[in-house]
């Protein structure tokens, strides 16, 4: 499946849209903070980086394979800039497994957001990409997201301890995670109240992406 025709997609208050080359500034706005990739587990983005990852999400549209990634950007409907993004990493396509990932700029924390966007791609998730189970998996220390999946009504099914180095800090995870059958009264309901923009595309869990 080629997902570029559905996209993008639209909340009360955001839009979820492809990222495309000409946001390497925003995205390494935030993903050169400690305090963002610390709980990504892997070193700040340089700005080279950041040039290389909007480049790659761009061309990522492919939704059939082991691997595949999506990787959204949050906008605001009613103003331009990148708040942040959504991400979904087919996992096991014959399983229909996926994992979903949302990191947000600090500044744009503590108003829902994260929340509103990552129902809206779960939704998206189930509804039309036909995704069975839905997982995340997030560091414990990091409560935002924490209660991001508490709001989504997900189940915890696991903690790992210390099953990961965060360069010399050994980090313990949760595992987050839905059927489509659990959430569905829930996030499809809302999916349909999610609208597809027509015409062309325009100009901290821990996700499967760079």
């Amino acid at each position: 499946m080629e997902v570029a025709s559905l996209l993008p997609l639209t909340t009360a208050r955001l839009t979820l849209r492809l990222f495309t080359p000409g946001d390497a500034e925003d995205l390494y706005a935030y993903q050169s903070l400690p305090s963002v990739a610390r709980y990504l587990y892997r070193p700040v983005h340089t700005r080279e980086r950041s040039e290389q990852v909007a480049a790659e999400r761009a061309a990522q549209t492919a939704w059939r394979d082991d691997g595949d990634k999506l990787a959204l950007a949050v906008c605001r409907r009613d103003e331009p800039g990148v708040l942040g993004e959504v991400s979904l990493a087919l996992a096991v396509a014959r399983a229909a497994q996926a994992e979903i990932g949302w990191t947000l700029a600090p500044g744009h924390q503590g108003h829902g957001y994260a929340t509103e966007a990552a129902s809206a791609l779960a939704g998206f998730a189930f509804g039309t990409l036909g995704v069975h189970r839905l997982y995340a998996r997030l560091d414990v220390e990091n409560t935002g997201s924490v209660r991001v999946c508490e709001r989504l009504g997900v189940r915890r099914e696991a903690h790992l301890v210390e099953n990961d180095l965060d360069g010399d800090r050994w980090g313990s995870e949760y595992i987050y995670a839905a059927l489509s059958a659990d959430l569905g009264a829930h996030v499809l309901h809302d999916h349909r109240r999610t609208r597809r923009l027509p015409g062309p595309h325009p100009a901290g869990v821990r996700p499967l992406l760079p």
